[in-house]
């Protein structure tokens, strides 16, 4: 067992009331043990690690395999998940910082190696609250680990690897990207030593000779351009580490590309950085692999060697690297400067479609990470993303970046509002009829603050103009113009649909798949679709005002707008000005500035069909409770995402006169069609996670956590004192009958009403009517408020806008969906944008 003296003092004297012990013990004298409900005491989870599937005959459940570790409060304990509940992990149910109550386990021996053995947790209880075991633990890492009686010299058993043995490393938790554990080596000190570099050869030399017998001399050469990380594991696939990385290196003679191999990818990954000198040994040489993805290095103004790469392999031969210490490069080295291609943000219309920039700029939105599936055969993968606004000072507009994991989970995790944001290799892509975004390429570089030191770009002119820039801000100007999370979506739908489109960009499906598809979605994970129909039913629902939300609560990612108590703050603005103008400005009180009080009134005939997230009645009856639940919660707010259902109000509850006339149309026909419909897909209202929430710097921490993807270890996080704003007056709840007029879905629409907003960035802005459907087909309302005069007053009211519905009355549409899980039975569904007949073309 781990020798830990500062934990002896904790097991002393209470080993007995010890849950998990007490099972391992038992589990001594029985193959597999069922607890009943009043001995399955709650644990918590401190950790979930994902690996690659041992490869099993006959039918292979998932592709990965997870460990979890639990804790009671007195030992923690590793344990091996049965595939069978990995669909948990997958929707989120199963996470760290929840608590779990274990019900069916047994005690698996590895018949292939001596003193090896785990708990297999085969059936469980997820619980919705956070867990108040870890109320009661200072340092998780303190806790001993449980070991079974004669495994305590196991070293797989006490290292950080997984407990299936034939495999070596653990895997990020939602991509493959990112490096994960212990083995990942960083920041190791670079080497002293003295170099021969008599015998060096260049690289020229390398691109001639590579058919001919050669002896491989050393290398001297730099990075110029890093790649992101590449697993290629797969089943059946005898290698540990299966890991690859491409580097572009140089020397006075030209370029070309480096390839690291396996084992080394933990070793030298992170330590090897764009300027990072290199003295390389028994590499070897191959054809270069002609179908990747290349940077685009014109602005280097050397030659390229394309025909071959340099290979380190970690045995066959063992290439030999030394990291050379900056203090040791010798000007006489010839080594080439590292060259940027800064791009100002006025220039970008300027650029080609595909061409590659770096850019520079203050971070003023920073979207929540979501994932897409990746193609190809093998284990299945997915890409994190994440959507960011930064500026730059030199245009009226933002840079739009659609930034994708760079396998630097730290920076990618921490980017937020008033960072200084550097991206390196970005892919310029214009859109038509709106601004032009950039998104990330297999050689991008994040950085932010607090990254920036000795990065070579730092005395770049493009650099210190921008810096300069910054200096004429005042943060509480610019903080006014931040905004974190939420549903984001770009480009916007092009102006027309076409049935190309629908078989390459946006599938057409039918509304049995659309119910597939939405039962298959992951954590996290992306769709957009369309879906051919009617509009049968459409209500406005305003959020409630605050009611008094007790300090250290934070919203939770499980919980529907419709149990929350949120804050609005208003849309209009005090000066009309461009937006880089109005950072410069001096700061307005926006808590003076009116707005308008509106009830939401909810008839009892369509409560029903459109009942705001399918609240279960035990829930609806637990808000009686509310002085107990406050207290509960009060006692457990050192841990942030607290559950706030306590203090919720329903929609309902808005409500002060029932029987007056509702927000809400619908068609006609929809109460007879209700009875014929045979399924209707309602995935709940408007999700806390869907809604864009105001940027506080006492708040960083809450905010970056609820807009990140679930940790893969718990820890400890003290919330902030309030909510932040949330920036959402209103959404459409709107239900979509399916052509057949078999299966209807729910959809959520949220207008766009301020030019503040991050979805009004790009968005096209042609005058409309302000009917029903020219909202939903637009996006927003007509004009976007965005001065004084302009307010929120002037836009029209949802009951104007609903006056208007009758002509959906049985219209053919077709409806663009953006699906995306948000955890647990959480499912986003959002209209983004809705097509008329003489809006869509067969080509």
């Amino acid at each position: 067992m781990e020798d830990n003296s500062s934990s002896s003092s904790v097991v002393s004297g209470v080993t007995q009331a010890s849950f998990l012990q007490r099972t391992l013990e038992r589990l001594s004298s029985t193959q597999s043990l069922k607890l009943k409900t009043e001995d399955a005491a709650p644990v918590a989870v401190i950790a979930l690690q994902r690996y690659l599937s041992e490869q099993t005959k006959g039918q292979q459940l998932d592709s990965y395999s997870y460990d979890v570790t639990v804790t009671d409060g007195v030992w923690r304990a590793k344990c091996f998940l049965h595939p069978s509940l990995n669909h948990l992990v997958h929707s989120n149910s199963l996470k760290t910082g929840s608590e779990i109550s274990i019900t069916q386990c047994s005690f698996v021996y590895n018949e292939r190696r001596l003193g090896h053995g785990y708990i297999c947790i085969e059936q469980l209880r997820c619980a919705a609250k956070r867990s108040a075991v870890l109320a009661r633990v200072n340092t998780v890492s303190s806790l001993p680990i449980l070991v079974k009686q004669g495994m305590e010299r196991s070293v797989v058993l006490q290292s950080d690897v997984p407990l299936q043995v034939s495999r070596k490393h653990y895997l990020s938790l939602w991509n493959n990207d990112d490096p994960e554990g212990d083995i990942w080596i960083s920041g190791s000190p670079s080497a002293d030593t003295v170099l021969d570099v008599s015998k060096v050869t260049l690289l020229s030399s390398l691109d001639s000779s590579f058919k001919n017998t050669w002896k491989p001399l050393p290398l001297l050469v730099k990075i110029i351009h890093k790649s992101r990380l590449r697993y290629y594991g797969k089943f059946g696939l005898k290698i540990d580490y299966p890991y690859q990385a491409y580097f572009e290196v140089a020397d006075q003679s030209g370029t070309m590309s480096l390839v690291l191999w396996n084992e080394l990818c933990p070793e030298f990954y992170q330590r090897l950085n764009v300027g990072t000198v290199l003295y390389l040994q028994n590499y070897t040489l191959k054809q270069s692999y002609s179908n990747r993805s290349r940077p685009q290095m014109d602005h280097h103004r050397m030659k390229t060697f394309n025909s071959v790469e340099i290979c380190l392999n970690p045995r066959n031969p063992a290439s030999v690297i030394t990291v050379v210490s900056p203090k040791s490069i010798l000007p006489q080295w010839g080594l080439p400067d590292i060259s940027y291609q800064f791009t100002a943000r006025s220039e970008l219309e300027k650029l080609a479609n595909n061409s590659a920039c770096d850019i520079i700029g203050l971070v003023t939105f920073v979207g929540r990470v979501e994932r897409v599936k990746g193609k190809g055969k093998g284990p299945e993968k997915y890409w994190t993303y994440r959507w960011v606004h930064a500026v730059d000072g030199t245009s009226d507009h933002p840079f739009i970046l659609e930034l994708f994991s760079t396998s630097q989970a730290e920076i990618f995790s921490h980017i937020c509002p008033m960072t200084y944001l550097v991206c390196t290799q970005m892919r310029v892509c214009h859109v038509e009829g709106s601004l032009p975004y950039l998104t990330s390429s297999c050689e991008t570089e994040t950085f932010i603050t607090g990254y920036h030191k000795g990065q070579p770009y730092v005395n770049d002119p493009r650099v210190k103009s921008f810096i300069q820039w910054t200096k004429t801000l005042k943060d509480n100007v610019v903080l006014q113009k931040t905004a974190v999370g939420g549903y984001y979506r770009y480009p916007r739908p092009p102006a027309m649909f076409t049935q190309s489109m629908a078989d390459a960009q946006v599938p057409l499906v039918a509304a049995a798949d659309l119910k597939r598809e939405l039962e298959t979605l992951q954590y996290r994970e992306h769709k957009k679709l369309a879906i051919q129909g009617q509009i049968a039913a459409v209500q406005y629902m305003e959020t409630p005002e605050p009611q008094g939300l007790k300090d250290k609560e934070v919203p939770s990612a499980s919980t529907d707008v419709c149990d929350q108590t949120v804050t609005y703050p208003s849309h209009s603005s005090t000066t009309k000005q461009t937006f880089v103008e109005s950072l410069t400005s001096h700061c307005t009180d926006s808590s003076s500035e009116s707005r308008r009080k509106r009830r939401i009134q909810i008839s009892k005939t369509t409560q029903s069909s459109l009942n705001c997230g399918n609240i279960p009645a035990k829930r609806n009856a637990g808000r009686k409770n509310t002085n107990e639940g406050e207290e509960q919660a009060e006692e457990e707010s050192n841990f942030a995402f607290e559950e706030v259902q306590q203090v919720g109000l329903s929609l309902q509850a808005e409500n002060p006169n029932p029987d007056s006339n509702d927000l809400s149309w619908e068609s006609s026909s929809w109460v007879r069609q209700q009875q014929e419909v045979s399924e209707h897909l309602c995935k709940g209202g408007l999700w806390q996670d869907s809604i864009c929430r105001r940027f506080t710097l006492d708040e960083k921490n809450v905010l970056l956590q609820w807009s990140n993807l679930q940790p893969t270890r718990w820890t400890p996080l003290r919330t902030a004192d309030a909510l932040s704003p949330v920036l959402c007056p209103g959404f459409y709840h709107v239900t979509i009958l399916g052509i057949n007029k078999q299966i209807a879905v729910d959809a959520m629409y949220i207008p766009v009403v301020s030019s503040s907003e991050p979805q009004a960035v790009g968005l096209p802005q042609d005058p409309h009517g302000n009917t029903m459907l020219s909202c939903l087909s637009s996006g927003f309302l007509c004009p976007l408020s965005n001065t004084a005069n302009n307010s929120e007053e002037t836009l029209p009211r949802p009951e104007e806008i609903l006056a208007t519905a009758s002509e959906l009355e049985d219209t053919h549409v077709v409806c663009i969906l953006d699906l995306c899980h948000l955890g647990g039975d959480k499912v986003e569904v959002m209209i983004s944008k809705v097509y008329r007949l003489t809006e869509v073309s067969l080509d």
